[in-house]
């Protein structure tokens, strides 16, 4: 398991490919009632297409992710690709960040710096991390076509893998949302000795546990958010954990509806009042689109879904996180599960901050206020750790 460099270039046929499907675009009419209501609203997807195909910049986008270090190594029948950037001072403490979907990695090009270098953005350099961010394998530049597909299980064992294995980091941070969650909880479930600690900015609890007979007003606001969000909400996740291949081929032959199929979730799940825009620029949400199109790896990130629906939840019932836990509930996240429900899957909470702006993109809508949040959480538990370990790292 040899790590090479790595660096990012899409043929410029691949480019005019793109340019020339955007082109022949066949947009739908507009359903009845107000715009977004029944989804990606059309008047928005041509303005979005139309970006796309003649004023976004590729090359911009791959120029941000080759600034940083990244790697690729072969694992569990896979080439998992990271980004690997080492942080400043004398011991900075490793940290592994795990994205979701319809994420990838570039949704942590603005955080990393305020991870490795703090001092910079007016932290403390005793704060810093050395920040290992895979590509989820399945994902964007961890996927090639036919290879090997992974649940939620076992992308955590292959993060653990390449933490203490490949990179020679016996004890390691976690942090993650949506399924970097579930992964950083896993871990802490099944890697207890290799995890320091666990960082969510979503909380991955069963959404059959129950609260007490009398619940709280939080518990039961809780109830009837998770009540709205199984009912008007899931649709993707049904269809991406049932029938995942039968909508990959009209994702991966479209870029306009694969576009569509994404943006609508940056919108639904952002702090933005309805107007996307407000929070992203079409160039941020293009970018990981872009990422999605050139790999061709949209099926393959419905896995874990599937993997799911079939195979039951990560944390299985009646077992329990006991690594120390830090938790940021930003407003806008899809779910907000109250502190009494996740103690009964996450045993040590050690810090639950409820954030001021924010939601399910936290690490690309409010990356200063995450930063401070990981910083905050892990600085009591940098005591007693072997400062060897945070450098002994190989790429």
């Amino acid at each position: 398991m040899t790590p090479r460099p790595f660096r990012l270039h899409v043929e410029e046929k691949a480019l005019d490919d793109l340019r020339e499907r955007l082109a022949r675009t066949r947009f739908p009419d507009a359903m009845p009632g107000a715009p977004w209501e029944t989804g990606a609203d059309l008047d928005w997807m041509r303005g979005l297409v139309d970006h796309w195909q003649n004023r976004f910049d590729w090359r911009a986008q791959e120029a941000r992710l080759n600034a940083f270090d990244q790697y690729k190594v072969p694992i569990a029948g896979i080439d998992l690709h990271y980004l690997h950037v080492a942080g400043q001072g004398d011991a900075p403490l490793p940290l592994l960040l795990s994205h979701g979907w319809p994420g990838s990695v570039f949704e942590f090009l603005d955080l990393i710096p305020m991870l490795t270098d703090p001092e910079r953005f007016g932290g403390d350099p005793a704060d810093a991390f050395t920040v290992v961010a895979p590509s989820l394998p399945g994902y964007g530049l961890s996927f090639a076509a036919n290879q090997p597909r992974f649940s939620v299980e076992q992308i955590a064992d292959v993060f653990a893998q390449l933490m203490s294995d490949v990179l020679g980091y016996p004890r390691f941070a976690t942090q993650g949302g949506d399924w970097g969650a579930f992964i950083s909880s896993r871990i802490g479930l099944a890697h207890p000795d290799k995890a320091i600690g666990v960082h969510l900015n979503l909380l991955p609890v069963r959404r059959d546990l129950a609260p007490n007979a009398d619940p709280s007003p939080a518990e039961r606001q809780y109830l009837a958010e998770l009540k709205h969000w199984l009912a008007e909400e899931t649709g993707y996740s049904l269809q991406q954990g049932t029938r995942p291949q039968t909508l990959a081929y009209a994702l991966n032959d479209s870029p306009t509806g694969l576009a569509a199929w994404i943006a609508e979730k940056f919108r639904a799940w952002s702090d933005c009042d309805g107007d996307v825009e407000s929070v992203f620029t079409k160039d941020e949400i293009l970018a990981d689109v872009s990422l999605y199109w050139f790999t061709g790896a949209i099926g393959s990130s419905f896995w874990p879904y599937y993997a799911r629906v079939h195979g039951g939840w990560p944390i299985p019932l009646g077992q329990t996180v006991d690594v120390p836990m830090g938790y940021c509930e930003f407003p806008a996240e899809i779910l907000h599960p109250p502190r009494r429900l996740a103690e009964q899957t996450f045993t040590d909470i050690r810090r639950w901050s409820v954030m001021a702006k924010g939601g399910h993109f936290a690490a690309m809508e409010q990356p200063e206020a995450l930063a401070a949040e990981i910083r905050a959480f892990y600085r009591p538990l940098r005591a007693g750790q072997d400062p060897a370990s945070h450098t002994a790292g190989r790429r």
